[in-house]
């Protein structure tokens, strides 16, 4: 069993895509995030921020990636998200959803969704933890 945080349109600031004279420009990004956590996090005995998953880190993390640098894509900021999350051994799997919008005609909203279940989760670590052996 596991319990689910979500966060839900979340308007995220960022610099993302390259753009001819002709293309819309989209002027909002949503961020709709999901995480898979043990409910022991959630069913707790204690009214105790040390009894839960305090996920105010995690997005001030994103916010922080997300205006960190110019995107080509948004598959590499999702990428960093992930790679966020997976640094909360808390976090079991995840599930984001990255839209923009517009898309044509000032209208139209389009999104890329990625979901990491917990296996692939442990192998994203496993990468992370080997490559900043290697630099260290």
């Amino acid at each position: 069993m596991l319990s689910t945080i979500e966060l839900k349109q979340l308007a995220i600031e960022c610099s993302l895509g390259n753009y001819g004279p002709e293309d819309v420009i989209p002027n909002t990004h949503i961020l709709d995030l999901t995480l898979k956590i043990d409910p022991k996090l959630v069913l707790i005995e204690f009214d105790k921020m040390d009894c839960v998953f305090d996920y105010d880190p995690l997005i001030v993390e994103i916010d922080r990636l997300a205006k960190e640098q110019h995107y080509i894509t948004q598959e590499w900021l999702m990428t960093r998200i992930v790679h966020t999350c997976a640094a909360y051994d808390a976090i079991h799997a995840v599930e984001l959803l990255l839209s923009k919008r517009p898309v044509l005609q000032e209208s139209g909203q389009l999104g890329v969704r990625l979901k990491i279940g917990a296996e692939e989760l442990k192998k994203i670590r496993l990468t992370l933890d080997t490559q900043k052996s290697q630099l260290g």
